[in-house]
């Protein structure tokens, strides 16, 4: 039997990346999985968590084997220092950054079938000299394609329109061009990746009651609404824009496959309300599958054997279940 291969990256070494790394190896699963880290970062740290595991490196010439509990391949990438839990080091931002190139590539040349990423500390990079704000613009740049950041629980999927940008600049940045970029690469991912044939995509507005005809903001009539109609000649199913502090009501919700957001924090909130931990941050549009945890570095739970493993498990599952679509 053929099992996908699945790449993934701890993330910052002194954070919670390597704990729950080391958790899911804990069970079975249905695909092999390589972490393309430091060999000796992860024995340190199943020490300290007093976890037995058999670290072993990976021959990517061999036929992909299934996930056995206790048992660790890995790719390495040598960190420049010595790792202390829960204290930033940018010495060790290189290393971070060449875990997400090496990864990556893996995926580019097919060796592997999708990537799951562990979460980094930003602040750390850029204090190394290092322009990165975030993973979804890193991989953009670095695999090609056109990104689209979601999230998706269970019950909910929520995309962005656009991602880590200052609030003042959101409005300058929704434009229609943009917002046709936007829709097309989520329409057809939930077709391609989902199996959704027809999907429904309910679209909020950017303004307070959706500008609420102009007197609250005019990117509605400007913008929104004109790129709305066109794509609705187009054949697709696009409701709104619809006023984000009603829009993840189950009326709503229940009629819609997907939620288009018009910023980070509008559509994400609700979402990490309803199901932090158990959610998983997709990139549609690349040419690579990519999934990632829904959390941050957690640096005072690095080493404590206090991290939860639920968020990167779901990345996980989503990955297996998005290789093998």
């Amino acid at each position: 039997m053929h099992f996908p291969r699945i790449a993934i990256t701890p993330g910052e070494p002194s954070g919670i990346g390597p704990d729950i790394c080391l958790q899911i190896c804990q069970k079975h699963w249905p695909c092999e999985i390589i972490f393309v880290a430091d060999p000796g970062l992860l024995r340190r740290r199943a020490e300290q968590l007093s976890l037995s595991i058999d670290i072993q490196i990976a021959d990517l010439e061999q036929p992909s084997q299934k996930q056995l509990p206790g048992k660790m391949l890995v790719l390495p990438v040598e960190l420049k220092q010595q790792e202390v839990c829960g204290e930033l080091n940018v010495a060790n931002a290189h290393y971070v950054v060449e875990t997400l190139t090496t990864a990556a590539q893996l995926c580019l040349d097919k060796q592997c079938q999708a990537l799951v990423t562990g979460p980094v500390q930003k602040s750390i990079i850029n204090e190394a000299g290092i322009a990165f704000s975030g993973h979804t613009e890193f991989f953009a740049e670095y695999c090609g394609g056109y990104p689209v950041m979601m999230l998706a629980s269970k019950d909910l999927r929520v995309a962005l329109a656009c991602t880590h940008l200052p609030l003042k600049d959101v409005s300058a940045t929704i434009t229609t061009t943009l917002l046709n970029k936007v829709i097309n690469v989520l329409q057809r991912d939930l077709m391609d990746k989902f199996s959704i044939q027809q999907p429904r995509i309910a679209v909020c507005g950017l303004n307070p009651h959706a500008g609420e005809n102009g007197h609250l903001g005019d990117e509605e009539i400007n913008t929104i609404i004109p790129c709305l109609n066109n794509l609705r000649q187009l054949g697709f199913k696009l409701s709104g824009p619809l006023p984000a502090d009603t829009v993840f009501t189950q009326a709503i919700l229940s009629q819609h496959d997907a939620v288009l957001a018009m910023y980070h924090d509008q559509g994400l909130p609700t979402l990490k309300y309803s199901a932090f931990g158990n959610a998983v941050n997709i990139t549609l549009g690349l040419n690579i599958t990519r999934t990632s945890v829904d959390h941050g570095t957690a640096l005072d739970l690095a080493g404590s054997g206090k991290a939860s493993a639920t968020s990167l498990q779901s990345a996980l599952q989503m990955a297996i279940d998005l290789s093998t679509h």
